[in-house]
This record gives structure tokens, C-alpha cells and sequence, in this order.
């Protein structure tokens, strides 16, 4: 596992990490704020994984930094972010986006099945925003965002196990605003209600794919669009609950 960054620190250098930068939402984020100047670090379990999307920003002009780290693993995420402090520079923005989207009856749910989409969802959220918060606290700046769904609020038949750590992400992202805003960090929960423009839903939902020419599903980019509109919110007047959605889908 790959775990420790490359270069030398420059202390000016502005730092965006996104964990859980698969190849759609989490990959626009990362382009996103690797075209605002930031150096991007961008993770996912296997570093493999990571070498189109960091080839594509560097193909750009972009700064990017690939890690392989499981964001379940208490001591992977500690030695991550001290390494990402220490060699690349002050992380200012962390978006976490693991899915673990599931579905299965009640019935067939599995112990197994749960606890590994709990601490997917919900146990890494928890350990990602614990150790961004300790490291912008000292310096009393910085934005934590944690992309939510439509189970993060109402959940649906068959999908136990995704909405109890969607359920539970909220909850976190809530109680972090609650301490960590006065102190001058900026937590936000995005609600990303609609299918949203990948290959999974172009294979799998191809009727749902359907209605992209008219503007039913979500881009990608445009979700990335509002993570830097959250980001760039002055003090006075910050957003922690965002919901995004088509226009064509019902709530």
C-alpha cells in the first residue's frame, strides 16, 4: 500500500484531497480544484486505480497526487495525512465520496454485508473528518465536505444497509458543523439525489440513461461545479446542507 507522498513541501502550495476518486464525481472534483491551482490528492484503495484520472489533470497543467490507502484503516488515514502535510503542503479542502451503494432485502442483508457498507459509508467518513479537522484547526481555516445521497434522508426499500451509513455520514457531518464552525472550519453535506452520469448507470439503467439529453441525470462536472461554489462561500455566509438534483426528478 502505497501510502507516502512525492516532492518537496512548498508551504504556499494549497492542498484538495479527495477520497474515493473514482472515475466520475470524485474525478470532477479533483479536475475541479486542480483547475482553481490546488495540488490535488486523490485516493482510492488500489493506487492502480487512480493512473487515468492523475495522467488526465497532469495532461491539463494540473498538480496531482496519487495514493493508495483504505479509508476504513485508522492507521493508513493518520499516516496519510501527516505524510500529505509534511511533503506536499497545507491541506485547505477535503472531500470524502466513498459510495457503497448497495442493494438487498432486509432477508438477505448480511452481518458481512452491513458492517462492510457501514464502514465504507459511514466509519471512513468518520476517520477522514477527524484527521482533516485536526490538521486545519490549528490553523483555524478550511473546508470538509461529505457527499451524501438521497438515502442520507429517507430510506428506501432494500437499500438497509446504504441508508444506515448514509444516515449515519449526515449525522457526523452535522455534529462536526455544529464544533468545528465557530473554530472557523466549514462542514458541509451534500445531498446528491439522481442518477448521475456514469458508465454503471449507462450499462445498467440504460432507460434512466435516457434522459440525458433533456437534463435528467447529473454531470459530473456540474456536481463539481458546486463542491467549488461551497468551498468558495465567505464565512458570513456558508451552506452546511446542499441538495442537488435534475429538474425532471421527483422528491
Amino acid at each position: 500500500m502505497e501510502l507516502k507522498g512525492t516532492g518537496m513541501k512548498n508551504t504556499d502550495r494549497r492542498v484538495a484531497v479527495v477520497i474515493g476518486a473514482g472515475d466520475a464525481t470524485g474525478g470532477a472534483i479533483a479536475k475541479r480544484f486542480a483547475k482553481e491551482g490546488y495540488a490535488v490528492v486523490v485516493t482510492r484503495r488500489q493506487k492502480e486505480a487512480l493512473e487515468g484520472l492523475a495522467q488526465s489533470i497532469r495532461n491539463d497543467g494540473g498538480d496531482v497526487h496519487a495514493f493508495g490507502c483504505d479509508a476504513r484503516n485508522e492507521t493508513d488515514m493518520e499516516s496519510m495525512f501527516k505524510d500529505i502535510e509534511a511533503d506536499i503542503g497545507s491541506i485547505e479542502v477535503v472531500i470524502f465520496n466513498i459510495g457503497a451503494n448497495v442493494r438487498f432485502s432486509i432477508l438477505e442483508t448480511t452481518e458481512r454485508v452491513y458492517r462492510k457498507v457501514w464502514e465504507m459509508g459511514s466509519l471512513a467518513g468518520f476517520l477522514t473528518g477527524r484527521a482533516a479537522a485536526r490538521v486545519m484547526l490549528p490553523r483555524q481555516r478550511g473546508t470538509i465536505i461529505f457527499t451524501g445521497a438521497t438515502a442520507s434522508v429517507r430510506g428506501a426499500s432494500g437499500f438497509s444497509a446504504f441508508a444506515g451509513a448514509k444516515f449515519a455520514l449526515r449525522a457526523l457531518a452535522q455534529s462536526m458543523a455544529r464544533e468545528l464552525g465557530p473554530q472557523g472550519i466549514h462542514v458541509a453535506h451534500v445531498v446528491v439525489d439522481g442518477a448521475i452520469d456514469t458508465d454503471f448507470i449507462k450499462e445498467r439503467f440504460p432507460d434512466v440513461y435516457a434522459r440525458k439529453a433533456q437534463g435528467g441525470i447529473l454531470s459530473p462536472e456540474h456536481i463539481a461545479d458546486q463542491y467549488w461554489n461551497i468551498h468558495s462561500q465567505p464565512r458570513d455566509c456558508w451552506t452546511h446542507e446542499f441538495d442537488l438534483r435534475p429538474w425532471m426528478e421527483t422528491f
